[in-house]
């Protein structure tokens, strides 16, 4: 899944400040995932005022049972990224993922794919005939600015550690979650993990106070940090927390994303994320001219088949100040 939006807004992402600890729910929006497609997702990241939890700059939920959908299969023609690692996440369905690397994978529940587009990237996803329709969560991190001209390549985790502790089980996806590591190769300090909670259970989840963290409900209720949390919305949680309890009486499931406020100025538009007007409208340019030596072809795709950019907005980018401490019930 990404960014298919045919008129996609300009997100710029200013530098965060740790704000302390915080309790605010940012509602979901229902997008359009390719616009005559008929299919839509739950978007909760960026949100206008928080444009970043960490280097996490976007959230997707795919196949929920509350958005709009005629039942089309999600199919997604080749298209392009910069300056990002995706990260797919499904809950159930299977999903065919083919890069200009050279990776053709079959992507499975419980199994983490991680693609770091680096300076630049071209990938499509299908639906797997004879699977069941795809649900599931798909991010973006951030690459810092050191990191945004390597070399694009992608992982597929089989196996994750996870967290145990009394009333829950953590799969870490990335990052470090209770002294568990991910192998997930990460580029900034950084935590993602998919949290299940038993039934009746009150839960002390360990965090690091130097992270701002959220949380996205997927199953069932839960209470966090006082707040009760449905899927849907995201709950961010603010920074200078060492710990948060989680409260469930029937159980429920639920992700965890955080890290070190991002202490870089972003830029995202469509499927790119850059640190200028500038850098975005060359790597479209790119994508357009199909520049083979930024954006190789994916294999068994012609050269036709992809997604064209949309058109840039007729506005320089500018920066978007990022507001957090009014609360977004």
């Amino acid at each position: 899944m990404s960014d298919l939006d045919p008129n996609p807004a300009a997100e710029v992402c200013t530098p965060a400040a740790g704000p302390g600890p915080l309790a605010e729910l940012y509602p979901a929006r229902e997008v359009p995932l390719g616009g005559v497609r008929g299919v839509f997702v739950e978007r909760v990241l960026p949100q206008r005022d928080l444009p970043t939890v960490g280097a996490w700059c976007f959230l997707d939920r795919f196949g929920s049972p509350t958005v709009t959908t005629t039942g089309a299969p999600p199919d997604i023609e080749p298209h392009p990224h910069i300056g990002l690692q995706t990260v797919t996440w499904p809950l159930e369905g299977n999903i065919r993922h083919r890069d200009s690397v050279g990776s053709d994978v079959r992507i499975e529940p419980g199994q983490l794919n991680l693609m770091t587009s680096g300076r630049g990237i071209a990938h499509s996803e299908y639906a797997v005939p004879g699977a069941p329709a795809g649900n599931g969560l798909q991010l973006w991190i951030a690459l810092p600015g050191e990191s945004t001209g390597i070399e694009p390549h992608f992982e597929q985790h089989r196996e994750l550690p996870e967290y145990v502790a009394p009333g829950v089980r953590a799969t870490v996806l990335i990052g470090t979650l209770g002294g568990v590591t991910s192998p997930a190769r990460a580029y900034t300090p950084i935590v993602g993990a998919y949290l299940s909670i038993e039934p009746g259970a009150e839960v002390r989840l360990p965090l690091d106070p130097a992270f701002e963290h959220a949380l996205l409900g997927v199953e069932g209720e839960l209470t966090v940090a006082g707040v009760e949390l449905a899927p849907g919305p995201l709950l961010y949680l603010g920074t200078g927390r060492s710990e948060v309890v989680l409260r469930s009486a029937a159980g429920a499931r639920v992700a965890l994303i955080g890290g070190e406020p991002f202490a870089e100025e972003l830029v995202m538009w469509w499927n790119f994320v850059g640190r200028s007007h500038e850098e975005i409208e060359t790597a479209r340019s790119q994508w357009e001219a199909r520049d083979g030596s930024r954006f190789g072809p994916v294999p068994g795709h012609p050269a036709d088949q992809r997604i064209p950019a949309p058109p840039l907005p007729g506005l320089r980018l500018t920066p978007r100040k990022r507001r957090v401490g009014t609360p977004h019930h």
